[in-house]
Order: C-alpha cells, then sequence, then structure tokens
C-alpha cells in the first residue's frame, strides 16, 4: 500500500468541496458506495423464491464487477441491517443508484440502497480466476462521542497520533485500502484490514488515537470480496 493512505484519512475532517479541489494532488477519485440494508421485504426465510432471487443476484454482481461499473462489491457474515457493501465507478451519484437499484433483490423490496460518495486511490485490480470469495475486514469510521470539527492543539495531536498510526498499518500489510466519505455524515471513513480474524481487525483499530480519545467510533465487519481485486 502506499504510504499516501494517510492523506486520506487526514481528509476525513475536510469538506467535500475541499476534497473535490486536492483530488489531483493525492490522485484521490470519487467512487459511490451502496450499504445494502434490509428492505421492507426482507426475510430470513429460505424458500424458491428467495433462492433464486439470490441467485439472480450474485449474476447481477458478478456482471456489474465484470463490466468495470463495481470496482468491488460482496457481503457481510455477521448478520446485522448491512447485508453488504457496493463500490461503484460512476459518472454521478443518479448513475450508481440507477444500477443498484436493478439488482434484483433491491427491485424486490429485499434490499434498500444507502448511497454515499466516497474518496479513494484507484487501487482496484480485475478479480482473479476462478472467481472465489475471501475474508476482509471492514471497518466503518464513525463521529465518536468526543468528535468535534474545532482544531485545537489537543485534536491537531491526536489527528498526528491517527496518521501515524495508519501508517504503520500500512506498512505492516494490515490496512489494505482506506478513504473517506464526502457528504459530511455521521460515517468519516472506512478502513479494510487483510488480517486473519475480526478480533485482530478490532486490535488494530484500537490502537487508533483518535478512537481512543473518542473522536471516532468504529463498527468493524467481515466483508467477503472476491480475490484479486485488492492489493
Amino acid at each position: 500500500m502506499k504510504t499516501s493512505l494517510s492523506v486520506l484519512i487526514l481528509l476525513l475532517a475536510i469538506s467535500p468541496a475541499v476534497l473535490s479541489q486536492q483530488e489531483p494532488q493525492h490522485k484521490l477519485v470519487e467512487f459511490h458506495m451502496a450499504l445494502l440494508k434490509h428492505g421492507p421485504k426482507w426475510t430470513a426465510a429460505d424458500n424458491p423464491e428467495t433462492t433464486r432471487l439470490h441467485e439472480e443476484h450474485v449474476k447481477y454482481v458478478m456482471s456489474l464487477i465484470d463490466s468495470g461499473k463495481a470496482v468491488i462489491a460482496g457481503p457481510f457474515t455477521q448478520g446485522g441491517d448491512i447485508a453488504g457493501v457496493f463500490v461503484f465507478r460512476a459518472k454521478s451519484a443518479a448513475e450508481a443508484k440507477e444500477w443498484v437499484d436493478a439488482d434484483p433483490t433491491v427491485a424486490a423490496g429485499i434490499y434498500v440502497a444507502e448511497m454515499h460518495p466516497w474518496w479513494s486511490e484507484d487501487i482496484f485490480r480485475k478479480r482473479a480466476e476462478p472467481m472465489k470469495l475471501v475474508p476482509t475486514y471492514l471497518a466503518f469510521l464513525t463521529r465518536g462521542d468526543k468528535w468535534t470539527p474545532e482544531k485545537t492543539p489537543a485534536t491537531e495531536a491526536i489527528q498526528k497520533g491517527h496518521m501515524d498510526n495508519i501508517n504503520r498499518l500500512a506498512q505492516m500489510k494490515k490496512l489494505v485500502a482506506a478513504g473517506p466519505f464526502g457528504d459530511e455524515g455521521q460515517l468519516r471513513g472506512i478502513f479494510v484490514f487483510r488480517v486473519a480474524s475480526l478480533e485482530e481487525a478490532k486490535t488494530l483499530t484500537a490502537t487508533d488515537p483518535a478512537v481512543q480519545a473518542g473522536r471516532l467510533a468504529v463498527d468493524i465487519h467481515q466483508w467477503m470480496v472476491p480475490d484479486g481485486i485488492l492489493p
């Protein structure tokens, strides 16, 4: 991973307007992330209809990846409200939303999509053949109880420690992708870890000074993604 990953996380506290101005300097690309959440027709029942929809969903997801519309996608494995994540290379949020709404499970009301602009270096590769899913761990960074937009000597020191820790994790080859959201909401950014377990991912995020100080909180999920896409 490039050490410029630290620059991406520094931008967690920058407005989308400033972020877009800095894109060329830091080689950032605006992607569109869809969080698939349980919809009004969600059911845990296993029957011929849900099986059919799941099979159509998998085929559709693979078509998005193979066409380049989606750079990565995959399910979460632990249950919960978020079932999985798409990341789209789209011209606009509306185009990305159109693609995810065409998913058979979204069209059927099994899932609904929560959309967010997301910035990252374009690290994504073609999937490996034969296709197989491999585990990664996606951590959502959210505003913590001690979050504040004001800059003070204390928050600047926390931010420096935050960046130093990111560089350390990247150099350890544990942190393989990261980047900020661009809509200034509760979600601030993500980490993607390639580690042996959820417990290890939690241990690594707990070393972050911004997490320790309560400025950021973390929600971690096992994320199954096609092999070969992430570096």
